[in-house]
């Protein structure tokens, strides 16, 4: 059939159900663009690249449904890497375009031109470049089908010059595969190990959100063993949180009852998760992972099996038909052994942990350090980050998805949310990029208008993402909630700075001048200030009423004491040593 190729290429994105695209518009792209309100493709035009990734990948882990990146060739498309590579550890698919210089004029170094399939080499699960006109619709679909895949984004490579070229083209039909359900004798050894089990204990990771079914799936084998569940580091949707059986979130600020609780392990099914580091690092204290358990690890990417941990049993597959296929195989003991000490402990352990969550209201200082004492006695009337978190929850709607930016404040609040249901927390996973929270919201929103949405972040990290209150504000952009906690400082750097460097604080500190209150309203949206509990959780429920009653989006500026959480990597810190010495006066003169 002849046609054009943007032509050839919409129609290959339709075909997909690919109904979202984010960006910033430019010259390299437009013969596609011009045809995406013809296709029942929505173009949103963002302010920023970088946070414009971050909206996608917002609206692929709220939906499922694949979004699409594209931008100008060369600096707009430089613009996607961080998000992009935020995409890459948060297993999102999503399809990167990048348009690329014309292939007539690549090497000789022309206006904006950039080499984009290096650029990228190690940000995507897959890449290719499209060589000849006549192969760009079996290029994208190939593209599009590795990104579901292997779960995560991949990249087509187009020179700008092949738009707008006649071919005589077909559109492929799209390219299905089926998931797999492990080895059956990896499935077989698995199932065998926990029917023995006297302590088994299950942890969910993101492949259970992700895998049609998974949470299910692990919720019916969690009660044939009365096993608890724990949950991967910002992972808490990956089980019910209203569930007997759900121990909470591991590693960083996580769950203390669940970090007591897979302490006690002698079988470990870590059920699609790659066991990242954060996941099994100390909390509180307690060096939680169980070195003696036998340790079965299911994930859909061989080369995360082992990868971090020692395991017994390596499954590849699907988290879901893993599962099932365990629970088909267990001994019809399985479980019975301990089955009611266990049920108890359970329990007992997580009610113990819920009341001192509770009462938690300040952050505690190391030995030999007075940050936090100083920061109370010089605001004693603001609000902790602690306090904050209980006036939120109790504010939240219970169907609500959340997004989390990276930070001090928003770190501290990783024990308290669970949900009921999956593809509701969306956090910025392991690449850790500040400026997360809000895109990633608005992108959520953008696929799921029924439901209320909140966006969290810090102010540091806020101001990355900032820029994007100037774009939302456009009617057709749906309202959401946004909350920047506001301790007026680099929260996470100063805690290290309080710990490792003397109370040097070296760019920690940030500008009380600044509104984002005021910059909200100045943007044509509503912000408001809260300064005490009552007042946070007024704000919110107000929020939330107008967000989805009056389609107004708010931003409230929660004013926070100077209190720090824990410091993220004590593992990775350690007191600098003095030997030359430094000096001003070795500076050359000007």
């Amino acid at each position: 059939m002849k046609m054009t190729t943007e032509e050839a290429f919409v129609k290959t994105l339709q075909a997909h159900g690919i109904r979202h695209a984010f960006g910033i518009i430019g010259s390299a792209m437009m013969p596609i663009s011009d045809i995406f309100p013809a296709a029942g493709i929505t173009f949103w035009d963002c302010a920023h690249e970088m946070t414009a990734g971050m909206m996608a990948d917002g609206y692929t882990r709220a939906t499922g449904e694949m979004s699409m990146m594209i931008a100008q060739n060369g600096p707009g498309i430089t613009n996607f890497v961080t998000s992009v590579k935020t995409a890459y550890w948060n297993h999102t698919p999503c399809l990167l375009v990048t348009p690329q210089a014309a292939n007539k004029t690549i090497g000789q170094g022309g206006f904006q031109e950039m080499e984009q399939m290096n650029l990228f080499a190690d940000c995507v699960a897959y890449q290719e470049e499209v060589r000849d006109p006549t192969r760009i619709c079996e290029v994208l679909a190939r593209v599009i089908s590795k990104a579901h895949r292997l779960s995560g984004p991949a990249q087509i490579n187009i020179p700008r010059d092949f738009w707008t070229q006649v071919v005589d083209i077909d559109i492929p039909e799209p390219i299905n595969f089926e998931v797999s359900p492990g080895g059956t004798d990896s499935i077989a050894s698995a199932a065998a190990l926990l029917s023995e089990a006297k302590f088994p204990v299950i942890l969910n990771g993101a492949g259970v959100v992700l895998a049609e079914g998974g949470i299910e799936a692990s919720r019916v084998l969690a009660e044939k063993l009365d096993a608890p569940v724990c949950v991967g580091y910002q992972h808490n949707d990956a089980f019910p949180g209203n569930h007997p059986l759900f121990a909470g979130p591991l590693g960083y600020n996580g769950s203390k009852a669940g970090m007591e609780l897979i302490a006690k392990a002698d079988v470990v099914l870590a059920l699609g998760t790659r066991l990242n580091p954060f996941s099994t690092l100390p909390g509180y204290g307690i060096d939680y992972w169980p070195t003696d358990a036998k340790i079965i690890q299911v994930d859909i990417n061989p080369d995360r099996i082992g990868l971090t941990k020692k395991v017994t049993v390596g499954i590849v597959g699907d988290a879901t038909k893993v599962a099932n296929g365990i629970t088909s195989q267990l001994a019809d003991t399985a479980g019975d052994a301990g089955r009611e000490d266990r049920k108890n402990l359970i329990a007992t352990t997580k009610s113990a942990w819920a009341q001192e969550l509770t009462s938690l209201d300040h952050e505690q200082d190391d030995p030999g350090t007075t940050w936090n004492e100083r920061a109370r006695d010089a605001r004693p009337d603001w609000m902790s980050p602690r306090q904050a978190w209980r006036a939120i929850q109790s504010a939240m709607p219970e169907d609500a998805i959340i997004s989390s930016d990276i930070g001090n404040n928003c770190a501290i609040g990783n024990a308290y949310p669970s949900f009921p249901t999956g593809r509701k927390y969306l956090a910025p996973g392991l690449f850790g990029p500040c400026g997360y929270g809000l895109p990633s919201i608005i992108g959520a929103k953008i696929g799921q208008r029924d439901v209320p949405v909140i966006g969290f972040a810090g102010d540091g990290a806020f101001g990355i993402s900032v820029n994007e209150l100037t774009a939302i504000g456009r009617d057709e952009w749906p309202a959401i909630t946004q909350i920047v906690f506001r301790n007026y400082q680099w929260g996470a750097e100063k805690r290290n700075s309080t710990l490792w460097f003397n109370d040097n604080f070296v760019g920690t500190e940030l500008d009380m001048k600044v509104s984002y209150a005021g910059i909200a309203n100045a943007c044509g949206l509503k912000g408001v200030q809260a300064k005490t509990m009552d007042e946070l959780t007024a704000v919110l429920k107000q929020a939330i009423v107008d967000q989805m009653e009056n389609n107004t989006t708010t931003l409230i500026e929660v004013i926070l004491n100077q209190e720090l959480g824990e410091p993220f990597r004590r593992d990775a810190m350690k007191k600098p040593v003095k030997v030359a010495g430094i000096d001003a006066s070795d500076m050359a003169a000007e």
